[in-house]
């Protein structure tokens, strides 16, 4: 299988910022940690060079073979705002894909690549540059999804962030939205549960008002069906503000989006680097008892 990731990568300190977002932060460690986290976590989850040692016959063979793909992975950014240069993974990791546009509608620059490469690979993907993978058999479960309920419906992960120092050791950050906020550009109500069971256990999706993610994941037919649409590429950014809108936005008009509850929020999940929602939990966010 082979597999196109953008990743969408801006860092520009700024004194003024607050630390609203990371990306703006005076320290870039962060930022580095995260993005190389994420850049190998996917070459060791999903490429193929991964081994297992025969002990007795002091020899390393081919593991995880038919789980293991030909990923490309193309960076996108914007003038000379980014930290590629300092960082310490190796370079056949990732192709550099400089642009021009602005900061937060870097994710648009993401689907012009994915766009190019159309009928040249199986997924088309997009990161945010502070999202981790940690499942070998994410692909696995989004293809499984697929084919129980058609390339229409889109099953996005569950971001999450972890602590050790905080009053929850793992928090998932992308909780519903006021139903106001998706209702103009999606239908909840239409398919609103699907049911499968996996391993037999039972998984419940259901249609999110929450579908931003920092990311997704299409296969070739829904990237071509996306790409096809009148809407593909406009720009539009008045869901939350263009960095959401060039993250969600397109895939959220396109297809109906669903997630696992709380119930499984683990069925399906990402990091995300730090803990700047987790820390929320406690100050701004109340932790419920229930």
């Amino acid at each position: 299988m082979l597999i196109l990731i953008t990743i969408a990568h801006f860092f520009k300190p700024d004194s003024n910022s607050n630390g609203k977002h990371a990306s703006l932060r005076k320290d870039p460690r962060p930022r580095l940690l995260a993005l190389s986290q994420s850049l190998t976590n996917l070459h060791q989850l999903f490429g193929k060079s991964q081994s297992i040692i025969h002990i007795g016959q002091r020899l390393a063979f081919p593991a995880n073979q038919p789980q293991a793909y030909d990923l490309d992975i193309v960076i996108c950014t914007t003038q000379d705002f980014h930290l590629l240069n300092q960082l310490s993974v190796p370079s056949n990791f990732y192709k550099h894909h400089p642009t021009q546009a602005e900061p937060m509608l870097l994710g648009f620059e993401c689907q012009a690549v994915l766009r190019e490469c159309l009928g040249d690979y199986d997924y088309y993907c997009f990161l945010e540059d502070d999202l981790i993978l940690h499942d070998p058999w994410f692909f696995i479960k989004l293809s499984w999804f697929t084919q129980q309920a058609g390339d229409l419906n889109l099953l996005q992960p569950n971001r999450y962030e972890v602590s050790t120092h905080s009053l929850t050791n793992k928090a998932y950050i992308d909780g519903d939205l006021n139903p106001r906020v998706t209702a103009p550009f999606q239908n909840v109500h239409e398919q609103p549960e699907l049911k499968g069971k996996i391993l037999g256990i039972p998984v419940t999706f259901r249609r999110t008002l929450n579908p931003h993610a920092g990311c997704y994941f299409l296969n070739a037919n829904q990237m071509a069906y996306w790409a096809s649409q009148p809407y593909f590429l406009d720009r539009d950014v008045s869901f939350v503000s263009p960095l959401e809108s060039a993250a969600t936005l397109g895939i959220m008009k396109t297809f109906r989006v669903y997630k696992t509850g709380s119930e499984q929020a683990s069925f399906l999940e990402i990091q995300h680097f730090g803990t700047g929602f987790l820390n929320l939990i406690g100050k701004q966010v109340a932790l419920s008892m229930n």
